[in-house]
């Protein structure tokens, strides 16, 4: 293979993470900048084309290089561009991938980060040799790549697929988005630890929790509490993966996905969250799609997840 590399950007809102990956998925080198840090655009590219040079020379310059894909949140594939980011420093329309792709002379594709991983599971993860399934990224938020016929689903103007701002309870918590029951206040992992807050203040039963400042607990002290046998935190889980899977009863009747697979850092509870995600979904499924969509966890290394979702775009960039 003339050019057996290409590159994957995962742009976060904290840190910027990119890698060199092979045809197998093998990420060979990896560095990372400060996002946040960078109020202009420009500042934050100069930054950014560094560190990308200096990997590309560790693998014998840019004639290694098939592509580059970046993965970013309200990425748009269609123009290359994000679009009004709440979570980024940069406010507007940025034409990121053009911007890239003048600084380093690789063709450059973009998405946003959800569709990046569903890319990431089809070429080198869960999805390998599926033609439909959804992807559902649980990290501060909820994000989602919906697959149909082996192809993504973009919509008309590149933004379809926002399952995390289904809305799953009218007149609801209070979403970054500005309406109200949004899938991703209950179920995130920020959604997680709101529930935590709800169910402390409402409730008098006794709980490791309370030992724990409520405005600093996290997702992470639920599940240690619930793998401690602590019943208010799992039922915190209970109620979480009941939404989950309610909810996923409702994806499978417009797609019928073979598989929806769940992906980021709330998967980390993995039964705790998985049984009553099964449990749920299966008891609201129609009948004509009970026991036919498969609940798989990611099977992509958590470290290289994001970088390897984002560099499978670029065997595709032109």
């Amino acid at each position: 293979m003339d050019k057996p590399y290409v590159i994957g950007v995962d742009l976060g809102g904290t840190n910027t993470v990119f890698g060199i990956v092979d045809a197998r998925g093998n990420v060979v080198v990896n560095a990372s900048i400060k996002t946040a840090v960078h109020n202009e655009i420009e500042l934050y590219l100069d930054d950014l084309v560094v560190g990308l040079n200096m990997l590309i020379e560790q693998v014998g310059g840019k004639d290694k290089i098939r592509g580059i894909g970046v993965g970013a949140p309200n990425g748009n594939y269609f123009n290359g561009s994000i679009e009004f980011a709440p979570n980024l420093p940069w406010k507007g329309k940025i034409p990121l991938a053009q911007m890239i792709q003048e600084r380093i002379g690789i063709p450059v594709a973009l998405t946003n980060d959800a569709n990046a991983a569903a890319i990431g599971e089809m070429t080198y993860g869960a999805a390998r040799g599926m033609k439909d399934f959804i992807v559902i990224t649980l990290g501060t938020g909820v994000g989602s790549g919906i697959v149909v016929g082996g192809q993504l689903v973009y919509g008309h103007d590149g933004f379809a697929g926002e399952l995390g701002h289904m809305i799953v309870r009218r007149n609801g918590r209070m979403c970054g988005c500005g309406r109200q029951g949004c899938l991703e206040t209950y179920t995130s992992a920020t959604g997680v630890a709101r529930t935590a807050r709800e169910y402390l203040s409402i409730r008098s039963d006794e709980s490791l929790l309370r030992s724990i400042d409520v405005d600093a607990i996290t997702s992470k002290d639920v599940y240690d509490a619930a793998m401690q046998g602590d019943a208010l935190a799992l039922e915190i889980f209970e109620a979480t993966g009941a939404i989950l899977g309610e909810s996923f009863a409702d994806f499978v009747t417009f797609s019928s996905p073979e598989a929806i697979i769940l992906f980021g850092g709330l998967t980390k509870s993995g039964d705790l969250l998985m049984n009553p995600i099964k449990h749920h979904m299966e008891k609201n499924l129609l009948p004509i799609y009970k026991g036919k969509t498969k609940l798989l966890f990611s099977q992509l290394k958590e470290s290289d997840a994001a970088v390897l979702g984002a560099s499978a775009l670029g065997w595709e960039a032109r």
